[in-house]
This record gives structure tokens, sequence and C-alpha cells, in this order.
């Protein structure tokens, strides 16, 4: 089975497919990095601060992409 569908469905959502794709990456790069503060709290607690430090540069990525995605929401609806 294909993870790709063939077909737009923007007719539905009223957001066309790849508009909704870039709001979803946004809204689960910022999920990822609130959830990951919860991680790296645990780690801390623990004292195992190596697995902290991976989880701290994972939260970075996360916040770094949810950024990019912000900025490319900007330009598309404003343009």
């Amino acid at each position: 089975m294909s993870l790709m569908h063939e077909q737009e469905t923007g007719g539905i959502t009223g957001t066309k497919d790849k508009d909704y794709n870039l709001v979803w990456f946004v809204e689960q790069c910022l999920s990822n990095a609130l959830r990951l503060e919860i991680y790296i709290a645990d780690a801390e607690r623990e004292g195992d601060n190596e697995l902290a430090d991976l989880f701290r540069r994972a939260q970075t990525e996360s916040r770094k992409g949810a950024e990019q995605g912000k900025d490319f929401l900007r330009r598309r609806l404003t343009a």
C-alpha cells in the first residue's frame, strides 16, 4: 500500500494539501519542542546529562523547523 495519495483533499478541509501539510509540520515541530522539555527534565532528574543533552539538541532542531515553517507560512499568507 502506497503512503502517497493521488487526490487533493482541499475540498474537504478547505485548505490545499500542501498548505495543510505546512501547517501540520509547524504544529508538530512546536509540539515536539514542548514534549522534549519533559524528556529533558526526566533525564536531568535521573542525573543522565548525556541523554538530556541529546534531547536539548533535538529540541533546538524542532524549534528551528518550526521557525522555518512559520517563515514559509508568513511569506505565503501575505503574498
